[in-house]
């Protein structure tokens, strides 16, 4: 038996924990419904009325909704309360400057740390621990949220933010570190940082929660190793609420999708036929307690599959899958989500065809990005402008866009290899989804 933070809701028995969704999920409908347009609008043109959502049994009679609903809707369309309830927004970041911000009342952030307080009790987090948190902050869900629980479990928190590894080092040794929350590529620059430095002895770290981006079983064991701690996954979107949504117990099987806030489906990406248990398909969200920002039956495009065979920490949740891919083009570049569409008009902007590569592949721990383009005929005969002045405007313009710095190679025409089907734009060489 585990750790837990909410021992009753967390362990509670299957059919009382599905009475209780139906119970929250006709709530919610009904609040939607009533408190929200943009959804009254897509249920009557589905033909769905409150009254026909009885129980979870009901759920796939609801309409499907996109990120490109939220941006469509951006900034107030999906807002469920009056704006004056609403003490906090966080953010993505946008595939063409429209980002989808989310918005939280108290209770919905008091629920966000709830959950983020279970992974870290989960992850062996106690009231004596130091939790050190280096996810960034600001818009950026990652520091909020495991902020915020770290703070509920009652541990002492650092709030270090993303970077400036000698200063995570400093306090980290200082402060005696015992649980770190940072993306697993961080994690793992910070294993090679102690190691080159002669820390070892001096790091008490004994357990990591790291997330938001993907990472294979091999990474896993290379943190272990290098940071002697257990590594714990977590996962979350900033359009559900943030990191917490599902999370590791010590199994390290899986994560428990947290089933009193939210309802996964996984669905048939391109039927939107709900598939079984253990069947591999896009998982789908449905919120049953978030107020300010309720979504129902949002598709998150990433592909993995549910299980509910007993787990031996006792909780009885469902558990998701690692993330086997996605069913859209979108990639995690050091923890960032990256469009190719994103890529694509920036090069146009700048007067480029849309002859291009992106080169993704991961160099020790490091992810690495390179867009290849070419010259358009003109450019290459006018020779008017360096190579070198062409990439560093390219790498300019693609941080103001991406957020990240990724590298920029411009080419001769006709140097890329064409396809006869479709553009591979493509090659991501990180095999991280195995």
């Amino acid at each position: 038996m585990g750790n837990y933070y909410q021992q009753e809701i967390e362990t509670m028995p299957v059919e009382q924990l599905q009475a209780l969704q139906s119970e929250r999920l006709v709530e919610q409908v009904k609040f939607v419904y009533d408190n929200v347009e943009f959804y009254r609008r897509k249920m009557d043109e589905a033909g769905v009325k409150p009254e026909d959502i009885k129980g979870i049994e009901d759920l796939h009679k609801l309409p499907f909704i996109t990120k490109d609903d939220l941006r469509d809707q951006y900034p107030y369309g999906l807002l469920g309360v009056p704006l004056k309830d609403c003490v906090r927004i966080q953010s993505t970041s946008g595939t063409t400057g429209r980002r989808v911000v989310a918005f939280y009342t108290q209770e919905d952030i008091e629920v966000w740390e709830d959950c983020c307080a279970r992974a870290i009790v989960a992850a062996g987090g106690t009231k004596d621990d130091v939790c050190h948190v280096c996810y960034g902050y600001g818009l950026f869900t990652g520091g909020p949220g495991l902020n915020g629980g770290s703070h509920k479990v009652g541990c002492l928190t650092l709030p270090m933010s993303s970077g400036n590894t000698e200063r995570q080092l400093q306090f980290m040794t200082d402060l005696g570190s015992t649980i770190i929350c940072c993306t697993p590529s961080y994690a793992a620059n910070l294993g090679e940082a102690i190691a080159e430095r002669g820390l070892k002895d001096k790091i008490k770290l004994k357990a990591g929660i790291f997330g938001a981006e993907p990472w294979t079983e091999e990474m896993r064991h290379n943190i272990e190793e290098t940071l002697g701690i257990k590594a714990y996954d977590i996962y979350g979107l900033t359009e559900i609420s943030g990191p917490g949504v599902s999370f590791e117990c010590e199994e390290q099987a899986g994560m428990h999708i947290q089933e009193d806030h939210f309802i996964p489906e996984i669905i048939n990406p391109e039927t939107g036929e709900v598939l079984p248990e253990g069947e591999v398909g896009e998982l789908v969200f449905t919120c049953i307690t978030k107020k300010a920002f309720p979504l129902l039956r949002y598709r998150t495009r990433d592909l993995c599959f549910l299980t509910r065979k007993p787990c031996s920490c006792g909780r009885t949740h469902i558990r998701m899958h690692k993330p086997t891919g996605r069913s859209d083009d979108m990639l995690i570049v050091k923890g960032v989500n990256v469009f190719p569409s994103q890529i694509e008009t920036v090069l146009l902007n700048l007067g480029y065809q849309a002859n291009y590569q992106i080169i993704v592949d991961r160099v020790g721990n490091n992810d690495t990005c390179e867009v290849q383009v070419e010259l358009t005929p003109e450019m290459a005969e006018a020779n008017d402008v360096s190579i070198e002045a062409r990439e560093q405007k390219i790498v300019k313009d693609l941080k103001s866009m991406l957020g990240i710095k990724v590298g920029v190679k411009v080419l001769e025409p006709k140097t890329i290899a064409r396809s006869e089907g479709k553009a591979v734009r493509v090659i991501d060489k990180r095999n991280l989804y195995k």
